[in-house]
């Protein structure tokens, strides 16, 4: 049998505040950009879009992160 390979990740979703900005893409891959930049040294496994809305009925997309830490190289 052979010898499985893995590794562990884990991953957080985010998305824009409720209100008239909440559908605006643009917007939210910046907020991930920022998001991503005060992490660190991270690998990035998936990052996947998901179409939600909200109570009425409303646009509410939000990105789901899959990634794993790097270690610190010491820089």
């Amino acid at each position: 049998m052979a010898d499985r390979v893995g590794f562990e990740s884990q991953h957080f979703s985010l998305n824009n505040p409720r209100g008239e900005e909440q559908g605006d893409v643009p917007m939210l891959l910046r907020r991930l950009a920022s998001t991503l930049e005060e992490m660190g040294r991270i690998e990035i496994r998936d990052l996947i879009l998901h179409s939600d809305t909200d109570d009425d009925g409303d646009p509410w997309p939000y990105v789901t992160v899959y990634y794993s830490p790097l270690p610190d190289d010491g820089a």
